[in-house]
């Protein structure tokens, strides 16, 4: 089965895809929002995405169609790349410019390039982290932005998050008048890391009110900016019968796994889910059949054999 799919987009007419399409997300938008309209582009129901991003926040959102969808969780392991400003001086109650202001405090000196830099150091590795109040994580059943908007707390859950990189990326700017200091930053951190909260916790750490002033996504799923293309690109490719240039086999996402090439015989037990007896290589294999990965096997110790894991393109 071609990883691609079936489509003309000549007559009118988009059939099912199967691949990866990083979108460049632009403000004002929800994660949901790009979805439904790739959804229209593209005439199928079968789109996710993988990893939201705030209204407010733009850059690299990967759109996965068709048997792509499949491989969303393994795009979330890559890790991501954004850059951005911590405003100091104020705090929101969504921990970026979106929220009400629930506290200041006016700066009378700006911090120093040595201690902003060295506390950025210090906020990286393996870290305990809470999430806000206004996101997605579950509590009880219940997101907590919903225990938020209706004026109740409730205790959130402390999570591991490992953050690869924080650095100062440009001179901070310091507005006496206001007795605010705006830092711009890049950070490099796994899945499950709020950097709204990054921005809140060094702020903490000068006993100061700060928020997520701005924020850009530069990468994710594997997946650079330069590498994504806006929604009415999309479009355009549609119309121009162009798809094939700017979708991506859902083979980006699994190049973490050592991929195994099968043979006929193994690909007829493979399309009826059976196991495989062949050895050991690695825990989880990626098997690829007339160019494309098909399915994901992980190997049974006891057994000492593969069984399915992810059947991917497997019919």
């Amino acid at each position: 089965m071609d990883w691609k799919g079936v489509y003309n987009a000549k007559d009118g007419e988009v059939y099912l895809m199967n691949g990866i399409i990083p979108i460049n997300k632009e403000r004002g938008m929800t994660s949901h929002d790009v979805v439904a309209k790739v959804r229209g582009i593209l005439k199928t129901r079968k789109v996710g995405h993988s990893g939201t991003l705030d209204p407010n926040v733009d850059g690299v959102l990967p759109v996965c169609v068709g048997r792509a969808t499949k491989v969303v969780d393994y795009l979330m392991d890559f890790g991501k790349t954004y850059k951005g400003s911590i405003t100091l001086g104020f705090s929101t109650t969504t921990e970026d410019l979106d929220g009400d202001i629930v506290d200041q405090k006016k700066m009378t000196e700006p911090l120093s390039d040595d201690q902003i830099n060295a506390t950025l150091n210090s906020m990286t590795g393996t870290l305990i982290q809470i999430p806000p109040m206004y996101s997605a994580v579950k509590v009880n059943g219940r997101k907590l932005y919903e225990y938020a908007r209706a004026g109740q707390t409730v205790e959130r859950p402390e999570r591991k998050i490992n953050v690869y990189q924080f650095k100062q990326i440009k001179p901070t700017q310091f507005d006496p008048e206001k007795g605010q200091q705006t830092i711009f930053f890049e950070v490099k951190c796994g899945k499950g890391t709020y950097v709204r909260t990054l921005a809140v916790d060094f702020g903490l750490k000068f006993d100061l009110p700060a928020v997520m002033s701005d924020l850009t996504r530069l990468s994710s799923g594997g997946f650079g900016i330069d590498e994504c293309l806006t929604l009415s690109e999309l479009e355009d490719a549609r119309d121009e019968g162009q798809l094939s240039d700017v979708i991506y086999p859902l083979d980006r996402a699994l190049k973490n796994f050592n991929s195994v090439i099968i043979t006929d015989a193994e690909w007829k037990v493979v399309q009826n889910g059976g196991f495989l007896k062949r050895p050991k290589t690695d825990l989880i294999i990626s098997l690829k059949y007339k160019g494309n990965i098909q399915a994901l096997y992980q190997y049974d110790e006891e057994y000492q054999l593969y069984k399915p894991k992810k059947m991917l393109l497997v019919k």
